[in-house]
């Protein structure tokens, strides 16, 4: 047999709502058999973690619900149900096997401010260390901007990024990215492989649920952030048989994305994805160069503009002078600080603001530069 790839050391595996899904919330079923695999998986040598969707869809039923609603609360109030009922079914299903389940659940500030990224990693590490089986979601409930990343299929990226992960697999309803829609009863034809995930766009017949919030342009996303982070990425059908088995063996199943030989470090790959940047600073040309070739923090002297609506804290894109994005960093301001600081030196900052050592507008440790628009380097 021909492998795609060597037997990884470690993957991430996510599994969407759609394919979840049984008449009584949960498909229990389908859930022993992805259990199973992902036991012989970790058997095998290969550590596994799970990204289930699914918590939202498992509450519906509990709340006389048919489908996902569109309010946050009720969606809320279904995750909070639902979550105890998944990560039950998970541990029955995996004692038999001897192994444990560990639930990590997730915000975008968990992972943005750094002494919480690393306790998140470090958990789940020291999980896989105890041969438990990870189980990471959104911390649905709590949520109060959006309910989540975006989809599971960007979180689990993000996952695969941050434990150095050298497969990201992404199950789904559909067996890969498709060639064109397929007539009814032919079989579909897959692209077996994409060197470059935005080139998955032009192929977008991806399916879809009302359970579920992803699609195919989430799981282009998910793979471009996998790239960037040196991670195969593999798009198949979560009720192929032994799909799991097959995929992590190196086998020819759904498409496959080869990474980049390079990757930024984890954590600034968490603050250019992890969330939507609220606003966008324009700098000059003088900070443009700086940034792109030294490296450097950005400073309030380079902006020459602010837009949006930003607090301290959170993400913003920097653009240069043609508009262009050169970076995404966390701010040091506020929207309505900056637009007073901006084009002003670091001695008349500190002056501004009555203090003697003012923080940069985006330290370079909380900061990422994009090559262009939406390319990380």
């Amino acid at each position: 047999m021909t492998r795609r790839f060597p037997r990884p050391r470690r993957v991430v595996v996510k599994v969407g709502s759609a394919s979840l899904r049984g008449p009584d919330g949960v498909d229990r079923a389908f859930l022993d058999e992805l259990v199973a695999q992902l036991a012989r998986c970790a058997d095998a040598g290969s550590q596994p973690v799970l990204v289930s969707s699914g918590a939202v869809a498992a509450g519906l039923g509990g709340l006389g619900l048919a489908r996902r609603p569109p309010d946050l609360p009720s969606l809320q109030a279904a995750a909070s149900v639902g979550q105890g009922k998944l990560l039950h079914a998970y541990a029955d299903a995996l004692a038999p096997h001897g192994r444990a389940v560990g639930q990590v659940l997730l915000t975008p500030s968990d992972v943005t401010d750094r002494t919480r990224y690393l306790n998140a990693r470090n958990t789940v590490e020291r999980l896989l260390r105890y041969g438990a089986v990870p189980v990471v979601n959104e911390n649905d409930t709590v949520a109060t901007d959006e309910l989540r990343f975006g989809d599971n299929d960007r979180l689990a990226a993000l996952v695969a990024s941050m434990l150095g992960a050298e497969l990201l697999l992404l199950l789904s309803d559909v067996d890969g990215v498709l060639v064109s829609q397929p007539e009814v009863g032919a079989a579909p034809q897959v692209v077996p492989q994409l060197d470059d995930p935005g080139e998955a766009a032009r192929y977008d017949f991806g399916g879809s649920s009302d359970v579920g919030t992803g699609g195919m342009t989430s799981k282009i996303e998910a793979a471009r952030i996998a790239w960037f982070s040196s991670c195969h990425t593999v798009l198949a059908r979560a009720r192929r048989p032994q799909v799991i088995d097959e995929v992590v063996a190196g086998a020819e199943v759904g498409t496959w994305f080869p990474p980049s030989p390079s990757r930024p470090e984890s954590r600034k790959l968490w603050i250019a994805f992890a969330q939507q940047p609220h606003g966008v600073i324009e700098v000059d040309p003088g900070a443009v160069e700086a940034l792109l070739r030294r490296g450097t923090s950005l400073l309030a002297a380079g902006g020459v503009a602010v837009h949006g609506t930003f607090a301290a804290g959170d993400p913003v894109d920097v653009a240069g002078p043609d508009g262009q994005i050169v970076a995404r960093g966390l701010s040091a301001y506020d929207r309505a600080t900056l637009e007073r600081l901006r084009g002003h030196r670091q001695a008349e900052v500190a002056d501004s603001l009555a203090i003697d050592d003012p923080p940069e507008v985006i330290h370079r440790d909380q900061l990422i530069v994009l090559a262009a628009p939406g390319q990380p380097r």
